[in-house]
């Protein structure tokens, strides 16, 4: 596990699937937090050293594509240090990072809570599509797609509100702003619910983000 220094309260970005292109307004909210957790399918090194927490610290699971060869050749020794799933004690419970493709697109919430009860948050990528799933405990978080490959209306990131008494989730949508080939895209895109900068927040009920 990675331990923390003493902080009473942490801002822990979430996202994953870049698929080597970071969006840079999710690297603007990647810099207002203390750490970054990437869920894989990160396309190479750079991705990573783009990340700048105020800690400093990014920590990462490898993907499906996170493969030597798709990765370039000089950034290959990275992959042999990306676990496959890991797990981070923050203030009030701990999060489980995983990138979801080692278990079936049906029941994978289920499935991924009967894997890690122990956790308070499990966060995943894989299917790209933003979710915030706390309706049980684990709470099931995934940022969806931080990058240009299949955003589904636009990259998306996530930021976790850790203290010991409370949880929060701030959702993070950002429309796409310049057509892409291969990026079927609408002008209803730039006028998303989620305009740029606007924060959804997710608050559980009382009760709900205790300790099991």
């Amino acid at each position: 596990m990675n331990t923390l220094p003493s902080l009473k309260r942490v801002r822990v970005a979430l996202l994953s699937d870049t698929h080597g292109a970071l969006d840079p307004r999710v690297r603007e909210i990647v810099d207002d937090c203390d750490l970054a957790l990437h869920g894989g399918d990160i396309g190479h090194a750079a991705i990573l050293s783009q990340l700048q927490p105020r800690l400093g610290r990014v920590l990462a699971v490898f993907g499906n594509n996170d493969v030597a060869r798709k990765w370039p050749e000089e950034d290959r020794r990275l992959l042999v240090h990306l676990p496959e799933w890991l797990e981070q004690p923050l203030p009030g419970g701990s999060l489980v990072l995983i990138h979801g493709h080692q278990l079936p697109a049906r029941n994978r919430h289920a499935l991924l809570r009967a894997r890690f009860p122990e956790a308070r948050a499990i966060v995943y990528g894989h299917s790209h599509q933003l979710e915030t799933d706390l309706d049980a405990q684990p709470w099931v978080l995934n940022p969806g797609a931080a990058g240009r490959s299949r955003t589904h209306g636009g990259p998306s990131c996530l930021v976790l509100i850790a203290d010991a008494d409370e949880w929060r989730v701030e959702s993070y949508r950002f429309p796409l702003s310049v057509p892409r080939r291969g990026v079927r895209y609408t002008p209803r895109h730039e006028h998303s619910k989620h305009p740029i900068g606007q924060t959804t927040q997710v608050v559980a009920t009382p009760g709900r983000a205790g300790h099991r």
